[in-house]
């Protein structure tokens, strides 16, 4: 919900259906992973293969929403905080849609790994890391419906436990994969899962930048707290 006061009215219900709308692609977008991630589980394709196809409805809301917010710059020209609200939304679309891609690009894994058995601690991590993302998401958009700069930053700041989990679960996958040469090709198809995992989380944290500077004109000017996966997996390997 759209919250400041804006020049016309017309432009006011112009925004409140833009913000409708990131809400409904922002929903599918959460209901991609929750099902990715359950077909993960179950290691079955027919879901995989629909979180797949399902990925063009939410490049279609994207470029909806986009294609809406230039109409509407060029309608209303709106200046200053409105104009920031537009801009807002079409860079939240854009991080929406990205967050959708990786959703299909984990079911192309689920394909790809074929009903091969899965080790359940390994899965324990894989869920919980799914688990923390997806608050992550409901949290920031919260946020964007809220106008809750407080709530943003605290998603910006907990990206950090995504990147460890991550982190700590490649080190468990490439151990298990040097110990076990059978294990090697599931090992991988679940590293790139959670990556793409990660990978949202980076997504989310983009939408809550987005909404500090909705809200206050300004980026955020602290440098993001991140647990660096490329050199922590380094070392990992290092020790394997």
């Amino acid at each position: 919900m759209v919250h400041s006061r804006h020049t016309t009215k017309v432009f006011d219900a112009d925004l409140q259906e833009l913000a409708r709308a990131i809400a409904e692609m922002g929903g599918l977008a959460e209901r991609q992973i929750a099902e990715a991630i359950e077909a993960l589980t179950t290691r079955e394709s027919a879901p995989a293969r629909r979180i797949v196809a399902a990925d063009a409805t939410i490049d279609a809301m994207q470029r909806n929403i986009e294609k809406r917010a230039i109409e509407t710059i060029a309608r209303r020209q709106p200046v200053a905080g409105d104009l920031r609200e537009i801009v807002g939304i079409l860079r939240i679309a854009n991080e929406i849609e990205r967050i959708g891609d990786l959703a299909k690009n984990i079911g192309k894994r689920i394909i790809a790994i074929n009903g091969e058995d899965v080790s359940r601690k390994s899965m324990r991590g894989v869920c919980q890391m799914a688990a923390l993302m997806l608050a992550q998401l409901r949290d920031v958009l919260d946020s964007f419906a809220c106008r809750d700069v407080a709530k943003a930053v605290e998603v910006w700041m907990r990206d950090q436990d995504i990147d460890r989990l991550c982190t700590s679960l490649s080190q468990e996958l490439l151990a298990h994969m040097m110990e076990n040469s059978v294990a090697m090709s599931f090992g991988a198809h679940l590293m790139f899962c959670a990556k793409n995992l990660e990978r949202m989380g980076d997504h989310a944290t983009n939408i809550a930048e987005a909404v500090h500077y909705m809200v206050k004109g300004e980026t955020l000017l602290r440098e993001r707290p991140k647990a660096d996966f490329t050199s922590m997996l380094t070392v990992a390997m290092a020790r394997t």
